[in-house]
């Protein structure tokens, strides 16, 4: 773990604390971001961009009273934060209050997480990701098709000092590789790998999944809309969690009445269980929130059955209870929101899940998906990048992508088996650790063109 630079982090909040407090406020916050990224780019199997960047956010929070003001700068000099205090505080004073503002949180025991920071992946160079790049070409090449994508490498420190006595600060790095492959014939594949360490990505793997994808779904037929039994790669499962998390497992979407979550409910089968787990080291593991607080681990389903939604500050004191380290950077309209969600694993094969179909489709993921009734957890949006129909437990032949609406929810309760494997990859704001699945029903309501 690179102490350096979360120690400069802090320095900087702490800085930024001292010039807001100067202002006769009643609490106060602030959040430093620092990240350095790295981003290799490739189109038509050559790469054309190499970019670095280096970037510093300050995110001060001030409290009058009853009314919270934010202002953000990426300046890190005297004046920028004298001048970041400043407008911190005057937003306090004009803004509304709020009824039911219950203060910045207190200190908890954070501990870090070594295995959250690869020295490989923040020294990644050029050459190591061109290197990797190469590897996904090379396997585009020998299958006759182009490739797309991107290899992303880099480090973030966060550090969070607040009136209250919170001083924590950490850095912990991540990277994700990316690839579309493209045939002669209209077929496409996709692969994808994010990790801590970018060393354990195994390029060629990607290359030779997306574009043996891309071969196998050229000239791809239509088939009717309806009803199908469904494997879900781990690509389209990440959508599936995704989706989930935003509409139902924050405790803001419960506090709101619009989520689908009540404790003890049953939302999907025995072999649905679902976890927030930012200490999980197969995943992108971060040890506290935005707002300081420590993570928990937070059991959201058991065996199908809900256990527990995910807190900050604001929405465990209407509640309470205590945060459960789910904070996101302030002003924060969606409340808390699980960014290191963990499917726990099964016991099938790949070849046992599509085995099972008698008739179905293998779906590699979905694309542009839209909430249609949140309550419900009806989403609407569309198969990509390699969609097949599978017979008598064989795969037979690809078809056209689909156009579907489905409960989510209808699908966590309809989900028959596991696999035993997972996939470590980016979700909506971090990192997802997830299976494929077979699934006894998806609603297709419509074709595509392609």
């Amino acid at each position: 773990m690179n102490d350096d630079r979360a120690r400069d982090a802090l320095t900087l909040a702490e800085a930024a604390l001292a010039a807001v407090l100067r202002h006769d406020v009643t609490e106060a916050e602030a959040l430093v971001m620092a990240e350095d990224s790295s981003l290799t780019r490739f189109a038509n199997s050559e790469i054309h961009q190499n970019v670095a960047e280096t970037n510093v956010v300050i995110n001060l929070r001030c409290v009058v009273g009853r009314r919270v003001g934010v202002a953000s700068s990426g300046r890190t000099d005297a004046e920028g934060l004298r001048n970041l205090a400043e407008s911190a505080a005057a937003i306090a004073r004009v803004v509304e209050e709020l009824d039911d503002w219950s203060g910045l949180p207190g200190p908890t025991e954070a501990q870090p997480i070594p295995t959250a920071y690869s020295q490989a992946t923040a020294g990644a160079s050029p050459e190591f990701r061109s290197d990797a790049v190469r590897a996904v070409i090379g396997a585009a090449d020998s299958a006759g098709v182009v490739a797309f994508g991107s290899f992303a490498t880099g480090s973030e420190s966060t550090a969070v000092a607040n009136s209250h006595g919170i001083r924590v600060a950490g850095t912990r790095t991540t990277s994700q590789l990316i690839t579309v492959s493209m045939g002669p014939d209209g077929g496409t594949g996709y692969a994808e790998a994010a990790a801590v360490d970018a060393t354990t990505i195994d390029a060629a793997a990607l290359g030779r999944e997306a574009s043996g994808k891309a071969r196998a779904t050229a000239n791809a037929v239509s088939v009717e809309p309806g009803d199908y039994p469904v494997v879900l790669e781990e690509y389209a499962v990440v959508d599936l969690l995704d989706m989930l998390g935003y509409l139902g497992f924050s405790a803001l979407a419960v506090q709101e009445e619009r989520s689908f979550f009540e404790p003890g409910k049953r939302i999907g089968s025995d072999l649905v269980t679902l976890t927030d787990d930012g200490r999980d080291p197969a995943g992108l593991p971060m040890w506290f929130d935005y707002e300081g607080v420590a993570k928990q681990r937070v059991e959201l389903v058991h065996r199908g059955i809900c256990r527990g939604v995910v807190y900050d500050a604001q929405t465990a004191a209407r509640d309470g209870v205590t945060s459960t380290g789910h904070g996101l950077p302030a002003p924060n309209p969606y409340g808390p929101y699980p960014i290191n969600m963990v499917m726990a694993p099964g016991t099938a094969s790949r070849e046992e899940l599509i085995g099972g179909l008698d008739r179905g489709l293998l779906i590699t993921r979905f694309h542009y998906t839209n909430p249609v009734h949140p309550k419900l957890a009806i989403v609407t949006g569309m198969t990509r990048d390699g969609t097949f129909l599978v017979e008598d437990g064989r795969i037979v032949g690809p078809v056209k992508n689909l156009r579907y609406t489905q409960s989510y929810l209808d699908a966590l309760a309809g989900t028959v088996a596991v696999a035993r494997d997972r996939r470590t990859l980016r979700g909506f704001l971090g990192g997802v650790v997830v299976p494929a699945v077979r699934i006894d029903g998806w609603t297709f309501t419509g074709g595509t063109e392609h």
